[in-house]
This record gives structure tokens, sequence and C-alpha cells, in this order.
């Protein structure tokens, strides 16, 4: 069976659209929901077919303007199992719609290991080789070639993957129901999820403190290596999980990024970190 068939031709046409869309995912780019936004408009095609009444329709939008980051040619698979997934809601009343972001939070972060690894780590390094070459023998279409070879898979992935999305996506999550799994699935990508939120805190939240103590020339406590031998990593947890319960208390994201400028500034002048 080719890559699509199963769908109709209407459906064929909304896949279109949020190629198309697509191409903003990171145009109004934040620190708070990233290309949530993006997502969202991408997804308004899908939404306003399926979903009649305004009030589903603001419910799908909201839920598509949470947080969202991958690689951006593969955005677009997640996009078409999204997208399939709201019209398995959009047909069935009793529908977990807890299951649509919890599989889009399981991909993010597998798809954006290999997208950055395949599109950023190698074939842009391959095409810029090629380029560079070009240039120095005084092509002076080397740019160009550069940014076609580059862009065609990249526009190609990301067509074809939100067909294979949408067709794959709403195939197997019929058969999920019917099997009764889908709430295994739930929990599955929940779990996966939040290990992908997990790696990406210890990645991206640092905090070294250059506090140490000496004696006679001699250091006697460095407070860093015995904050690593309590807890390796110990204060980007607790510095997350007092942000996340900022969030809780309803503290704007804005506020909280500004007072970690700040405390950022204040430890650096006290010489802590």
């Amino acid at each position: 069976m080719k890559l699509g068939q199963q769908i109709s031709k209407e459906e064929k046409k909304l896949v279109r659209k949020m190629f198309w869309r697509s191409m903003t995912m990171y145009a109004s780019v934040n620190p708070v929901t990233m290309g949530g936004g993006g997502f969202a408009y991408s997804m308004m095609p899908f939404i306003n077919h399926f979903y009649k009444d305004k009030n589903d329709r603001a419910a799908a939008l909201e839920r598509h303007s949470q947080y969202f980051s991958t690689t951006i040619p593969f955005a677009s698979f997640i996009m078409g199992t999204a997208a399939s997934m709201e019209k398995e809601n959009s047909k069935k009343p009793g529908f977990d719609v807890e299951s649509i972001n919890a599989i889009k939070t399981s991909l993010m972060g597998p798809l954006a290991g290999i997208g950055d690894s395949l599109f950023w780590g190698v074939w842009r390094v391959v095409c810029a080789g090629l380029a560079i070459n070009l240039a120095h023998a005084g092509n002076i279409l080397a740019p160009i070639i550069f940014l076609i070879m580059f862009n065609v898979p990249n526009y190609l992935v990301r067509y074809y993957g939100g067909i294979l999305g949408y067709s794959l996506g709403s195939k197997y999550i019929q058969k999920l129901y019917a099997n009764g799994l889908i709430e295994i699935l739930t929990k599955a990508a929940s779990v996966l999820g939040l290990i992908m939120v997990g790696a990406m805190t210890i990645s991206m939240v640092k905090f070294d403190t250059i506090l140490s103590f000496s004696m006679d020339g001699k250091e006697i406590l460095n407070v860093q290596k015995i904050l690593d031998s309590i807890f390796k990593g110990i204060v980007p947890l607790l510095i997350s999980l007092g942000c996340f319960k900022l969030l809780q208390k309803k503290v704007g994201v804005i506020k909280i990024i500004f007072g970690m400028v700040i405390l950022g500034i204040v430890l650096s002048l006290l010489r802590i970190a």
C-alpha cells in the first residue's frame, strides 16, 4: 500500500495546509512554549474541520499551544499523529484527551535526537563541505547549491512525514482502542515524556559554585564537591522544583525568568557561582 493511500483527498488537502503552516512553527518562539504557538497554528486546518463547536476548537487550540520543541523536519510527523488523534477525539465521546499531549511529549525527545544528528550533525556538514569546495574553486553557485542540497530532503521529510504520521496514527489508534490498549499507551507515553523532561532539566539547568574555604593557603572545603557527594545536580534539581512550585502558585513565567537572572547576577557578585 502506498504512503497516504488510505486517507481521503480531503484529508490530504488538510495535510498540505498543515505542511505549509509548519514553516512558521518557530516564528513566534518563546521560552515558555517554544514552538507551541506555531504547532497550534499548523493544526488549525484539522481543528476547524473536525470540530464544529467553538468550545471544542478552543480546547484543541489550547492543547496544542503548550510547550513543543523538536527538530523541524520531524515536527510534521508529530503534527500528523496529533491530527489523527484529534480526528478520533471528535468521533469518540470517551476518547482520552490527555493521550494527545502525552504522545506529543513522548515523541519530541527521540525525534529531536535523531533529527539533530541526521540533519544538523551529518547532512548539513556534508552539504557545507561540498559548497565550500565549490566556493574555493570560484563557483558563484556554491551557496545556492548548499541551500538546495540541504533543504530539498528537509522539505520532503517534512511533507511525507506529515502524511505518514496522519495515516499511521489514525490506523493504529483505532486498533489500540479496539484492543483496549490506549490506556497502556498513554501511561507509557507519559512516563517517556517525563524521562525526556528530566533529561532536558539536567542538561539545561546548570549550577556550579566556586565557593571554597582555605586555611594556610590550602583548600580544606570545596562546597561543590560536598554538594556532588550528597546528590549529583542537587542544586539544579532544587531550582527546577522551586520554579515548578512558583508556577503552581500562579507566579508569572516572566517574573521567574527575571528572578533567575537577578539571582545569577547576585551570586556572581558575591563570588558564590
